[in-house]
């Protein structure tokens, strides 16, 4: 009987976010985009970049490296967005580079270690050891999350990222 029959394999979407590996079920992803013409989001909290346009939807773009405390980006490093929906919002989760896919036996996938550091231990749903590095899996956001604090990216920041939108009709909108 062939081993490999009895196991459950899954693809993730590997991602960088301030030198971590992260893995989310491809079946999650809808996009993989640059994002561009940032729309700022006056008093939304931190880790929100702001919103852009994609394809038609309003996407509201989540700055991983704020929400998961490691600060902002290098000045001119460029980023990359994924692009999920949750409770029928379309969200981008800004990152800093997306990596391969990867075909993994969830058999081999492992709680959180005790010692993982809490805001990875937040948004992971277990990890993977591979070779060189561990892969923490993504998991769903829920209402519950803690967000980090203090991360507000500046107006040049979001230049990089995108394109700035100063747009008038978004000052009055607030997100959740």
């Amino acid at each position: 009987m062939n081993q490999k029959a009895d196991h459950s394999f899954n693809k993730y979407v590997t991602a960088l976010i301030g030198g971590q590996l992260f893995g989310l079920p491809i079946l999650r992803v809808q996009d993989v985009f640059a994002p561009e013409r940032l729309t700022a989001v006056p008093l939304s909290p931190p880790e929100v970049a702001g919103v852009l346009n994609l394809r038609g939807r309003i996407v509201t773009l989540i700055d991983m490296r704020c929400r998961l405390g490691l600060g902002s980006r290098e000045n001119g490093q460029q980023s990359m967005a994924i692009g999920v929906e949750s409770r029928g919002e379309s969200y981008g989760l800004l990152i800093d580079s997306v990596g391969e896919v990867l075909n993994l036996d969830d058999a081999e996938r492992q709680a959180n270690p005790v010692n993982l550091d809490p805001r990875l231990g937040q948004v992971s749903a277990g990890i993977f050891r591979l070779e060189r590095q561990l892969l923490v899996v993504r998991r769903r956001p829920h209402a519950g999350d803690r967000r980090a604090r203090g991360c507000r990216m500046s107006k040049s920041q979001r230049s990089q990222v995108g394109q700035v939108n100063s747009n008038p009709l978004m000052r009055n909108v607030r997100l959740r």
